[in-house]
């Protein structure tokens, strides 16, 4: 019953900017530690044993407090499990760079910058709402499924747990000179939590969709991304959309050549393109909820 309170209220609600303007919000604080770990610890010697201790120092600390708070009773699983979930926000988000690129080239950048870590300055028209798309895909499952899956698994504990390995990830788990031994740990963490929600996303949007691309094809296209996760949520939307996702992108002043996801679909997109992906997101979210309020009747009956 919490998981679905959580998830209905989350849809309605989103992040409060009245609330969380006067208060840190929880991936803030869980960013605040991280950073300041970061810094004390992510210097030679023994920088990937120093990140790993970090990682099992977050998973034991996350457990110890979704414990602590669950022992609060179902009205605190459901506040916090509903400040955690991402579906209202990561919808809003996305859908300002649409509104943005409608307007101009230049807000549309500025709108994306937001939500995407490559750069952005030289971006064309279609780039911009290539990268809203990828965002929302690969966030529905990272920031919607993924908690999902790991409440329903772990109860808070597994929650929080969770989202700060995943914000772990997002701020140290590079590849570069910086973070490739310190962000070890976290990456390869965040890769196995999210194996199955990545490929739960996948499927759920290919199903609901009634996507005529073979699973096979699809799976084919997921393994071409650069992420071992990433690439199934994505391709699954690109299929869905008949566009080609990821592609050419530049990071830190120079061009990456990945590979194209979808390669033979339609590369000329834009705002259009965002609001279907958009009504994606609810429908597949709708899918997730009817099974999650299925499941809470069978248990209750």
């Amino acid at each position: 019953m919490s998981l679905l309170c959580a998830l209905i209220l989350d849809a309605l609600m989103g992040e409060p900017r009245w609330l969380w303007s006067r208060l840190p919000h929880p991936a803030v604080v869980m960013g605040k530690i991280i950073a300041k770990a970061s810094y004390r610890l992510n210097r030679a010697p023994g920088q990937k044993i120093k990140g790993t201790v970090l990682v099992i120092s977050l998973v034991i600390g996350g457990g110890i407090l979704g414990a602590l708070l669950a022992e609060l009773g179902a009205l605190a699983e459901i506040v916090v499990a509903t400040i955690l979930l991402a579906q209202k926000s990561l919808v809003q988000h996305v859908q300002d760079v649409a509104q943005s690129l409608r307007l101009s080239l230049s807000a549309g950048r500025r709108s994306v910058a937001m939500i995407v870590g490559r750069d952005t300055a030289q971006m064309d028209y279609a780039q911009v709402a290539r990268g809203a798309i990828e965002s929302a895909a690969e966030n529905f499952s990272d920031g919607v499924v993924a908690p999902v899956f790991w409440f329903a698994i772990g109860g808070l504990p597994g929650l929080i747990i969770y989202k700060v390995i995943n914000t772990a990830d997002s701020m140290v788990g590079y590849k570069n000179k910086t973070y490739v031994d310190f962000g070890w740990a976290a990456a390869r963490l965040d890769d196995m939590i999210n194996w199955v929600p990545a490929r739960m996303s996948a499927f759920g949007i290919w199903l609901l969709t009634g996507c005529a691309t073979p699973w096979a094809t699809l799976a084919r296209d997921a393994k071409l991304h650069r992420s071992p996760n990433a690439g199934w949520p994505e391709a699954a939307m690109a299929h869905a959309l008949g566009i080609s996702l990821s592609g050419p992108r530049s990071y830190e002043g120079k061009m990456q050549d990945f590979s194209w996801v979808n390669a033979l679909g339609r590369k000329d997109i834009g705002p259009v393109d965002i609001d279907k992906a958009i009504r994606i997101l609810w429908v597949t979210w709708s899918g997730m909820l009817a099974i999650v309020a299925s499941v809470t009747l069978v248990f209750f009956l």
